[in-house]
């Protein structure tokens, strides 16, 4: 019996960057190249899906083993990602079937999304069409944000690293406010990522080891923004500590549910655009209590700095990479790898899976057991879950004092389609 040629593999990044991405990249790249007589070769989305729905591919098989290697301490995303929202089957049938297209075009036989939850439903989608058009395709998620909001899973790749940064960075400019209150600036208050779940505003929290270590304040978006009560714990902090740290998610609400920071606009997702819950929070304080105060927004930085990765984070995004390659010539289909935790301390964790269709377009809330009675600090059993994500230190190599980041040659594949795509 004549053995099934090696097929070619699908690579995309999607949505928002990590510090860590770009690791699981190369598991899936490194992994890949080990089977050969099952994966012809690895192609990549220019920009993420835009790239395979444009024929914009890149050949993998062009970059060199150092290259590779060095996406694992490479931030941001190597090949391009993108905010593009594909709908249901039935509104975007088009975009589905002309994703497919492609993919027969150039004998793509596995189908790698690097994303969050609304990646999860889009390679869902594929692999559902894909069956129904009667076109073998094996779709493997690979699970990737700073939110740490996907379900199933311990944590989510690229977390630990913002965590990491968010806790270093809450700690260094709580020393100086401190060195500095006395005669200048009463309240610093740094706004975080987080829409809907406070997982890295709970991060700041591990600054502090001592009841009046900062952050005196955590606002995350799971408990209600109460401004009268607020403003009397950020006086109290003042008056007996002589400063008052704040770390607000950007995702905090009012009473009524709207966003503290919503701008009125919509993202590529349809979500509100949130607008600044520091500057927001910044104006209460000094309309209410007079202070002098300064704000922050963390922003791109707390996601882009590979600098100060978790080294623990680094090793789980490249696992992922490389679990998803392995589930896919076992013949796994519709699945995601997961991180399951096997204890606290040693941290110890192993690789699971679970169907896409678990986790598309649901959310993990930091549990209410992880934020104080009082809904401004965490609590021990938030502490115990979130130390582990930040361990360790995983520097890239630095040149002329600065990191030595790995740039692709992102040489094109030789277009098969005589039809074009916009998006």
């Amino acid at each position: 019996m004549k053995k099934a040629a090696p097929r070619n593999a699908f690579y995309a990044q999607s949505g928002g960057v990590t510090a860590v991405i770009n690791a699981s990249a190369a598991g899936v790249i490194e992994t890949a190249r080990k089977y050969p007589k099952l994966i012809a070769n690895v192609y990549a989305g220019r920009d993420g899906i835009v790239g395979a729905l444009t024929e914009d591919l890149i050949d993998t098989s062009a970059e060199s083993k150092a290259a590779i290697r060095g996406l694992t301490h490479t931030p941001a995303g190597a090949f391009g990602s993108a905010r593009y929202k594909l709908k249901g089957l039935e509104q975007d049938r088009a975009k589905y079937e002309r994703l497919i297209e492609v993919f027969r075009a150039h004998d793509i036989g596995y189908f790698f999304y690097n994303g969050g939850n609304d990646s999860m439903d889009t390679a869902a989608k594929i692999g559902l069409l894909s069956t129904e058009l009667g076109y073998p395709l094996t779709c493997v998620g690979i699970p990737k944000t700073v939110d740490n909001d996907l379900p199933h899973t311990d944590c989510c790749p690229g977390f630990g690293s913002v965590a990491k940064y968010v806790a270093i960075s809450t700690r260094e400019a709580a020393l100086d406010i401190a060195s500095m209150a006395r005669t200048s600036t009463k309240v610093f208050i740094l706004e975080v990522m987080g829409r809907h779940a406070g997982w890295i505003a709970a991060a700041a929290g591990l600054a502090g080891q001592k009841p009046a270590d900062a952050p005196h304040i955590i606002l995350f978006p799971e408990i209600t923004f109460d401004r009268e009560q607020f403003l009397a714990r950020v006086k109290l902090c003042v008056d007996r500590y002589g400063y008052c740290v704040i770390v607000v998610s950007e995702g905090v609400k009012n009473p009524d549910g709207t966003f503290l920071a919503e701008s009125g606009t919509k993202d590529a997702f349809g979500h509100s655009q949130l607008g600044g819950a520091a500057p927001e929070v910044a104006r209460l304080i000094k309309e209410s209590l007079g202070y002098k105060y300064h704000w922050a927004v963390a922003d791109y930085l707390q996601r882009a700095a590979r600098h100060i990765a978790s080294k623990t984070d680094v090793e789980q995004a490249y696992a992922m990479g490389r679990a998803a390659v392995e589930l896919a010539i076992k013949g796994k289909n519709g699945v995601m790898p997961v991180i399951v935790r096997k204890s606290d301390k040693p941290y110890r964790w192993t690789i699971g899976e679970v169907a896409l269709t678990a986790v598309a377009n649901k959310e993990k809330m930091v549990p209410r057991n992880f934020i104080s009675k009082d809904g401004y600090s965490i609590t021990a059993a938030a502490r115990r879950y979130l130390e582990p994500l930040i361990a360790g230190e995983a520097p890239p190599p630095f040149k002329n004092g600065l990191p030595d980041y790995v740039e692709l040659k992102k040489k094109p594949v030789k277009r098969r389609l005589k039809t074009t795509f916009k998006v």
